[in-house]
């Protein structure tokens, strides 16, 4: 399969709707992959399932706040040099490179750098959906580490981190990314084939690419966008309503926030409450909680059915508000530790996505 500039508007349409509300901004990453393709030429995307055991795998993304990542692109060989670096410091050639979450940035970032260096890309990632810290992937689960690291900025700084484990990849990258204002890029979680068969979500760049086609579909045929992507996800409506409220502040290297939404048509005279952390956390129904990490909180245009991003949420949007289901590893008890919402602070069981329907 090659992955061409023509498919690009779905692949960024479909991870910002994977990417609960994080993940960075789906046209920002599309017009920049749309340069290296056509610098470039179009990219092939391999199976994860037909990875050689001995493939060197190398994730590379963007980090930091989206609400920064607006203003502040990266640089034409940031990426590249990314993954150059860490390749460099693990003394290894790359074979492949791969997404290591599902977001409108970071499903289009290992497309420039694979456009750049000339090498496939894996249709898997990380997650099967986005979330705020390094640690925060199903390699964790499978024991495998996030370092060696390398971070790079816009000005050409950049280091490598090796650490002791996972969280300490997390704290200590944060803290150069917040330096490096707020925004870097990163190239971790090296992986072999037979380990990234382990560890990722099989199919993720395939299911993005449907998703945003299943989007545009509607909308051309002036069906209901947001029923579309319920029935392809497998999710359901929680909300109808407008944006009445957004409290939003970038702290640590995060866009963390409520927004508030007032229910509409079926929703009437409800009130939806988002709480994010980059990524959409927990949605309450008048005060009680109906869906949390790890499954997906995703916020959609209710007219377009575009997804909007936690940074592009404003007053006055009409928004439908959808729960999906996440792959079922996130369910384990090792997953609900690492992502469950007591883990960002709420006092919280996990809420299924289809739990409460």
């Amino acid at each position: 399969m090659k992955l061409r500039a023509e498919d690009l508007g779905a692949l960024a349409r479909g991870a910002a709707v994977l990417g609960t509300g994080g993940g960075g901004d789906p046209h920002i990453g599309r017009l920049l992959a749309q340069q290296a393709l056509k610098e470039h030429g179009p990219v092939e995307v391999v199976a994860v399932g037909d990875l050689p055991d001995d493939a060197c795998v190398l994730p590379v993304a963007m980090m930091g706040a989206p609400t920064v990542m607006v203003e502040k692109l990266p640089s034409a060989d940031q990426i590249s040099v990314a993954v150059q670096t860490l390749a460099k410091y693990v003394g290894k050639t790359p074979t492949h490179l791969a997404c290591i979450e599902a977001g409108g940035v970071n499903s289009t970032v290992p497309v420039i750098a694979a456009a750049q260096l000339g090498l496939p890309l894996v249709d898997g990632d990380g997650m099967g959906r986005a979330f705020p810290e390094l640690q925060m992937v199903l390699p964790t689960l499978a024991g495998i580490e996030a370092t060696p690291m390398a971070i790079v900025d816009e000005k050409g700084n950049r280091g490598v981190f090796d650490t002791v484990t996972n969280e300490w990849a997390e704290r200590l990258a944060r803290s150069a990314t917040v330096d490096m204002g707020c925004s870097a890029i990163v190239s971790l979680y090296a992986m072999t084939g037979a380990e990234v068969r382990g560890s990722f979500v099989a199919g993720t760049l395939s299911k993005c690419v449907t998703i945003g086609r299943a989007i545009e579909r509607a909308q051309r045929m002036h069906s209901d966008p947001v029923a579309a992507v319920v029935d392809e996800l497998g999710g359901r409506l929680l909300h109808l309503g407008k944006v009445v409220d957004v409290q939003r502040r970038t702290t640590t290297g995060f866009a963390r926030g409520d927004a508030a939404v007032d229910g509409l048509d079926a929703s009437q005279g409800r009130l939806l409450t988002l709480r994010f952390q980059n990524e959409h956390l927990v949605a309450e129904l008048d005060g009680t909680a109906v869906a949390t990490t790890p499954d997906l909180i995703i916020v959609l245009d209710t007219e377009s059915g575009e997804p909007i991003t936690t940074e592009a949420l404003r007053y006055g949007h009409r928004v439908s508000v959808l729960a999906a289901p996440a792959d079922d590893r996130w369910h384990s008890p090792a997953g609900i530790d690492l992502v469950g919402p007591r883990y960002f602070g709420y006092d919280l069981d996990p809420i299924r996505a289809l739990e409460t329907a």
